[in-house]
């Protein structure tokens, strides 16, 4: 895939030498990322940051990376503070932005809505979420996570068992990672929900036929004997009504004591947030704070890596960052 000038709409566009590339990138941001010095290798490119469904992490995190490599932001938050409430086509927005943009980050509440966008762009568009369709880039962080957890406990992405819990019906970031992990070997994937949330059969169908082993489940203790456990939250947003959300809250909480029980040594904890703390949810609890094994603000920091690999090689200056480096004064000052 050459990466300059295109779209990063779907996990489907990636082969598996083309995530090790991302991740080799996305390594060497963090000098960057960590403020130890700065790079203005996008000094006079704009960031067209479209939010059309609430988001705090994600719209965050992307233009944060942006300023990280020296450019500038403008966002719009919000479908009702947008022409879109007046009735203006996604076609005549992604024209008028893009006019405005070197590059566009994008999320939206319709599946397809973001590629549909990226028809009328002037400029690469990256797909920060398109309803309950994908999240790419959070699969990529995810993945990249995953290698980095793995890593500290000599394993590998091969070989290894997920188990992913919660809403699998709607969570677009595990419909987009069992994508990613289709590529690797021999995984095996524990697939935990009600059954009326389970993982949709075209994804359980792309893991199978890559050759992984698919548990399917709605028992959570007694598939949590894991490299890595992934829980989800309730997608309240995806439901017709809230009372029908919540009949699943709350049904597979993960404590200290449930972790101790049931999971290895060193199962790591992803999650990705926000994880919803309320009493009758309460997914991941606060008592595992002090789990070293819980990553979930490592795998948000890894976010910021993720999409400056990303501007970097849509915008075609991936091999030009260190040229652009320079002091960042308040980090010299300590």
């Amino acid at each position: 895939m050459n990466f300059s000038g295109q779209h990063v709409l779907s996990v489907n566009q990636f082969e598996r030498d083309n995530l090790e590339y991302i991740f080799s990138i996305a390594e060497k941001m963090e000098p960057y990322a960590k403020r130890k010095v700065r790079t203005n290798v996008l000094d006079g490119a704009i960031l067209g940051n479209l939010f059309f469904e609430p988001s705090t992490r994600t719209r965050v995190s992307f233009g944060c990376a942006f300023n990280l490599l020296g450019g500038e932001v403008r966002e719009t938050t919000g479908m009702e503070t947008s022409a879109l409430a007046k009735g203006e086509s996604l076609y005549d927005t992604a024209r008028v932005i893009s006019s405005y943009s070197d590059v566009i980050a994008m999320r939206h509440p319709q599946a397809g809505s973001v590629a549909e966008f990226a028809e009328g762009s002037r400029v690469p568009v990256i797909n920060g979420g398109d309803g309950a369709n994908e999240h790419p880039t959070q699969a990529l962080l995810d993945l990249y996570t995953i290698q980095s957890e793995l890593k500290a406990f000599d394993q590998k992405v091969d070989g290894m068992h997920i188990a992913m819990v919660g809403d699998l019906k709607n969570g677009r970031t595990v419909h987009s990672l069992s994508k990613l992990l289709s590529m690797y070997k021999n995984v095996h994937l524990s697939l935990i929900s009600p059954t009326e949330l389970a993982m949709p059969d075209y994804v359980i169908d792309t893991l199978e036929n890559a050759g992984h082993k698919v548990t399917i489940s709605d028992n959570m203790e007694q598939n949590l004997n894991a490299d890595i456990v992934y829980q989800t939250r309730i997608q309240e947003e995806r439901f017709e009504s809230q009372l029908e959300a919540n009949k699943y809250r709350g049904q597979f909480r993960l404590n200290s004591d449930i972790y101790t029980r049931f999971c290895k040594s060193n199962t790591v904890i992803m999650h990705p947030l926000p994880r919803d703390s309320r009493a009758d949810a309460n997914e991941l609890d606060n008592d595992l704070n002090q789990n070293p094994n819980l990553a979930i603000f490592r795998q948000a920091d890894n976010g910021v890596l993720i999409r400056m690999a990303l501007f970097a090689m849509t915008l075609g200056v991936a091999d030009k960052v260190d040229k652009y480096q320079c002091e960042v004064p308040f980090y010299s000052a300590k």
